[in-house]
């Protein structure tokens, strides 16, 4: 059994102020593997009021001597990638390989999105007005982070704040305590001073809520559903701070009749059912020009068929289990409103896939026939469920692919470049995919809508963490 009993708070690991607990699970299993304290306000307390002492000099350190703490850092992640993905394995459910590959990738990839970033961003410029502009950090920084991508998200938040001069205290998913533990322990090893990063675990209506709304909390960064962004929001209005959010999604993927349609296609399913479908980005509506519609199921049948199930431990190219059981109760729930509402079920459906009864493994599903009113059409499911519909015209994809309340990613599969710009113009969310490639580390993500506001990675995202100052050349 794994305890995580310690909070990292002002440079050292204390003993919470709460009794609270509760258990770490295995997702594989539905076994408990550990258990994790939770905090309370006066943890919260304690921790942004070390955060504030920490800023009075860390905001003031030169982008050189922060510079050179990331480069420390990344040495550090690097040295510690194994001990990541086996954690996000263990506690979340990826697949080691992709554990290993993208979840704990992410870590080093983004930190160096940042540093790039901070190299190239100047700490004053001159203004077409002859004024001059500052970049200052933007003070204590409360970051809260989801389960599915939990270092991903981390990074995405403690390095631009790092990055900028500002401090910060993180509330990881009170689900994911053991990759956030190991995150703490970096940055501690990479030489940051006291206070400057803090951790506390706990949930969101405790902690969250104690990080929002605290008067010496200058910003939050959130990740997560929309519903709880709209809370994380409606608690930082009074102390007017600034709020950063990325929310859900419901991406669409259009599939035009002139790409490569075997290669597209698969990738798609691919794509949907990546950790297993638990990533808010996810392309989970793919609409299908109707001249291929029929070849296009033929071909979406034969990858989810072959979409793989199993254990997180094994290497390969498999997918692996829902997180928990509210999370598969819930997708549970979905496939069958699918059903109830007429969709076909293609591939999957409701129950456990053979062999895997124990753990929250769930069948990977494609619906098809779906129309555009259909619950599973149009609200976020969060599993491993793609939905297949048909288009007659250019005009109706753009129609259909914007019909949702959510805006953060669009995949575009077309064999025309003309048509690539034109349709991209149109589609209102924040990231694009075309042709099977997105965006890399550095690229700023987020999105329209209910998908968040504000951006992460890269110069985007170091600026979310940035106040702007602007003055006149002096004159005597």
């Amino acid at each position: 059994m794994k305890t995580i009993g310690k909070f990292y708070i002002d440079g050292a690991w204390v003993t919470p102020s709460s009794a609270a607990s509760m258990p770490i699970m295995n997702p594989a299993t539905g076994q408990q593997i550990g258990i994790v304290s939770l905090g309370d306000s006066s943890d919260v307390d304690r921790a942004v009021a070390a955060a504030k002492r920490a800023f009075q000099s860390f905001s003031k350190t030169s982008k050189a001597e922060r510079l050179a703490l990331l480069e420390r850092l990344l040495e550090v992640t690097r040295a510690r990638m194994e001990d990541l993905a086996q954690a996000i394995s263990l506690e979340m459910g990826a697949p080691i390989t992709m554990a290993r590959n993208d979840q704990a990738g992410c870590a080093v990839g983004h930190l160096e999105g940042f540093i790039a970033a901070l190299k190239a961003q100047e700490t004053q410029e001159i203004l077409p007005s002859g004024d001059i502009l500052t970049r200052e950090p933007i003070g204590v920084c409360g970051l809260i982070t989801p389960w599915n991508w939990p270092i991903n998200q981390i990074a995405l938040k403690v390095i631009p704040a790092l990055a900028s001069g500002s401090t910060c205290v993180l509330k990881p998913s009170e689900h994911t305590p053991l990759s956030a533990q190991i995150y703490a322990e970096m940055v501690h090893e990479a030489g940051y001073p006291a206070g400057v990063f803090n951790l506390v675990h706990g949930d969101g209506p405790t902690v969250g809520a104690a990080l929002s709304w605290h008067p010496d909390v200058a910003m939050m960064s959130f990740t997560g559903s929309t519903r709880a962004g709209a809370l994380v929001s409606k608690d930082a209005a009074d102390t007017v701070k600034r709020v950063t959010l990325e929310l859900g999604g419901k991406s669409p993927n259009l599939i035009f009749a002139d790409c490569d349609l075997e290669t597209r296609i698969a990738e798609g399913v691919a794509t949907c059912f990546y950790n297993t479908g638990q990533s808010c980005d996810a392309p989970t509506r793919m609409l299908v020009e109707r001249s291929v519609y029929d070849q296009a199921l033929v071909l979406a049948e034969a990858a989810g068929a072959a979409q793989t199930v199993g254990d997180p431990t094994l290497e390969g190219d498999h997918i692996g289990p829902l997180f928990d059981k509210i999370q598969y109760d819930r997708v549970q729930a979905m496939i069958q409103a699918g059903i109830n509402e007429g969709a076909r079920v293609l591939v999957g459906g409701l129950g456990k896939p053979d062999g895997l009864e124990h753990g929250w493994f769930a069948k990977p599903t494609i619906f098809a026939d779906v129309t555009a009113d259909m619950r599973i059409t149009r609200e976020e499911i969060f599993g491993p469920v793609l939905v297949i519909m048909p288009f007659d015209t250019e005009e109706e994809a753009i129609r259909l692919a914007n019909d949702t309340d959510y805006g953060l990613a669009a995949y575009l599969q077309t064999g025309s470049e003309e048509r690539a710009v034109r349709v991209v113009d149109q589609l209102r969310a924040g990231g694009i995919h075309i042709n099977g490639r997105g965006a890399g580390y550095g690229a700023p993500f987020g999105g329209y809508k209910q998908s968040g506001n504000g951006r992460e990675g890269g110069a985007f995202g170091l600026e979310d963490y940035q106040e702007i100052k602007v003055r006149p050349v002096f004159s005597a």
